[in-house]
C-alpha cells in the first residue's frame, strides 16, 4: 500500500513492487499483519515530512523469511515484531532492522503481537515513565475505549489507581467500562468536561493522557490539580493551536509534556524490557488487546477513514 502524494486516505494505492533488499543488520518479514496508526496519517498528510512515494506502515509482526548476514539474535521462521520498521508494513513482506525488532512469546498471535506493540508500548511508558502512576492515585484517559485508551486503563489499574476516562458514545463507553475504568464520561453529552472531571475526583487528577490533542487539550488541562501533569501524546482531532507556557503557572504549577514512543525505546535494553513485559503480560492473560477491525492490504484506505473519522474501538490492523 503506497502513499503516492501527500493528502488524506484517496492518495492510498495498492502496486506490485519489488520484493525489498535487506542490509546485513536487517530481517524480510512475510507480513501477517500490520499495525494501522494515526502516526502513518500524520505522514501520508505531510505532518510528518515524508517523501513520497512510501509504502505506508511501520508497525507490523511475521515470520522471518530471510536474515542479514550480521544478525545472530534471529533466524529464519522466527516470529517477530516491530513497531518501528524502515520501509512500510503495509505490505506482504517488509524489512525489519534487528536492533528494533523483538521476538513474539510461543502463546501470542501474529495478529495480536502486531495490534500491540506501538500502542502497548506507548501505553506503558506512559504509565511506567512518563509519569509513573501509583496506588490510589486518580489519572484521567481520553479515548479510553481505543487502542491505547484500552490499555492504559488496564496497565493504570493493575497498578492499583482510580481512572476516569472520557468517550464519545454509549457503546464506546460499555468498552471503556469492560476494560476496567472507574468512572466514564461521555464528552459528547458534558458542555464543561474539566468541571465533570473535577466532581468526580478530589479536586482533580495527577495525570491526563490526551492523545485526542485539539478537541481535548483545554478540558486536559483544568481537569488537572495542582502540579498535575499532561502527558499529550497524540492529534486524532488535530494539532493543538500555539500555547502560552505562562497559563501552567497560573492555572498550579502544571506540567506538559509531549512524548513519543521512539524517545522511550532508544536503546537495546529498554525496548526489550517494554515489549518483554507488554507481551509476557498478553501471553499470561492479564492484558487484553482487543483488534477493533481487519482489512485487507486493498481496503487499507478504508482502515484510515474510520480510524481518522474516529468511528473504531480497539486497535485496527491490516492483514496482508
Amino acid at each position: 500500500m503506497v502513499a503516492t502524494a501527500t493528502g488524506g486516505p484517496e492518495v492510498l494505492e495498492v502496486q506490485s513492487l519489488p520484493v525489498p533488499e535487506i542490509g546485513p543488520d536487517q530481517l524480510l518479514v512475510e507480513v501477517a499483519a500490520s499495525g494501522v496508526n494515526f502516526k502513518d496519517s500524520y505522514r501520508r498528510e505531510g505532518v510528518y515530512p515524508t517523501p513520497t512515494p512510501f509504502v505506508v506502515g511501520e508497525e507490523c509482526a511475521g515470520r522471518v523469511i530471510a536474515v542479514g548476514a550480521d544478525v545472530t539474535e534471529f533466524a529464519v521462521g522466527d516470529v517477530v515484531a516491530t513497531a518501528s520498521a524502515p520501509a512500510g508494513t503495509h505490505a506482504t513482506a517488509a524489512v525489519l532492522d534487528a536492533a528494533t525488532t523483538v521476538p513474539v512469546p510461543a502463546s501470542v498471535s501474529p495478529e495480536v503481537a502486531a495490534a500491540a506493540m506501538l500502542q502497548g508500548m506507548a501505553a506503558h511508558y506512559l504509565v511506567n515513565s512518563t509519569y509513573q502512576v501509583h496506588a490510589g492515585e486518580e489519572i484521567l484517559v481520553h479515548a479510553a475505549a481505543g487502542g491505547v485508551g484500552q490499555l492504559l486503563v488496564q496497565m493504570a489499574k493493575a497498578k492499583g489507581a482510580r481512572v476516569v476516562g472520557t468517550v464519545g458514545s454509549a457503546a464506546k463507553e460499555q468498552v471503556a467500562r469492560a476494560a476496567g475504568a472507574d468512572v466514564v464520561l461521555r464528552y459528547d453529552e458534558i458542555e464543561d468536561l474539566a468541571a465533570a472531571v473535577r466532581d468526580v475526583t478530589d479536586g482533580g487528577v495527577a495525570v491526563a493522557y490526551d492523545g485526542v490533542g485539539k478537541a481535548t487539550f483545554e478540558a486536559s488541562l483544568g481537569s488537572l490539580r495542582r502540579r498535575g501533569l499532561l502527558a499529550l501524546f497524540g492529534a486524532a482531532s488535530g494539532q493543538v493551536p500555539p500555547f502560552d507556557p505562562q497559563r501552567l503557572n497560573a492555572a498550579g504549577s502544571l506540567f506538559l509534556t509531549r512524548p513519543t514512543l521512539m524517545h522511550y525505546v532508544a536503546t537495546r535494553d529498554e525496548l526489550l524490557w517494554r515489549a518483554g513485559e507488554l507481551l509476557g503480560a498478553i501471553a499470561a492473560g492479564s492484558l487484553h488487546v482487543m483488534i477493533g477491525g481487519r482489512y485487507p492490504l486493498e481496503r487499507a484506505a478504508d482502515a484510515y477513514r474510520d480510524l481518522e473519522g474516529r468511528r473504531t474501538t480497539g486497535k485496527l490492523i491490516i492483514v496482508p
